[in-house]
């Protein structure tokens, strides 16, 4: 059974483990963390989940994510979810997170990283990863649309975007 760190409103380690498939009580909070791997032509690498997944079978997705297995940090966490799902090797210490959105059971770290790779070079996990794809902005907006990608807010996709290239809220020049 995949087990995870239990962490406080304030992001600190409470010495806790949690239980995948157990109900999370108030104030039980947990660690998930998403890659969005751009490439040059500034498109999103997008994953299609697998038919036989619990969660959102069938359905389009950001490259990869997950929670973070106990005594994992956000980095170590994805890391392994990028390996696990797509075979793409990267060591993500000393990077930070794009941002972070806070949900009702925890913490979710977005990665905005840049990695050119051509698509047959990837090992998809069985039983997760159906295919991938290039999509441009308009390609997800139109995947959410019609249902086929997981429902995350369509500004929330916009913003990946538009964060890609640097860290910060503000936009600099040229961009």
């Amino acid at each position: 059974m995949e087990r995870w760190d239990e962490y406080t409103v304030d992001r600190v380690r409470t010495g806790r483990l949690l239980h995948r498939g157990q109900p999370l009580l108030e104030n039980q909070l947990h660690l998930v963390v998403h890659a969005c791997v751009f490439n040059q032509d500034g498109e999103m690498l997008i994953q299609q989940r697998h038919s036989q997944k619990d969660g959102w079978p069938n359905l389009w997705d950001i490259a990869a994510g997950g929670s973070a297995l106990a005594g994992e940090s956000s980095q170590t966490a994805m890391a392994r979810e990028l390996f696990e799902e797509l075979g793409i090797k990267l060591d993500l210490q000393g990077i930070r997170p794009h941002l972070t959105v806070n949900f009702e059971f925890g913490f979710d770290d977005y990665y905005l990283l840049h990695h050119d790779l051509l698509i047959e070079s990837l090992t998809l996990q069985e039983g997760e990863v159906q295919q991938v794809k290039w999509a441009s902005l308009d390609e997800i907006k139109r995947l959410l649309a019609s249902g086929d990608f997981i429902p995350y807010h369509p500004q929330l996709i916009e913003l990946l975007f538009g964060m890609r290239k640097g860290y910060g809220a503000i936009q600099r020049p040229g961009e």
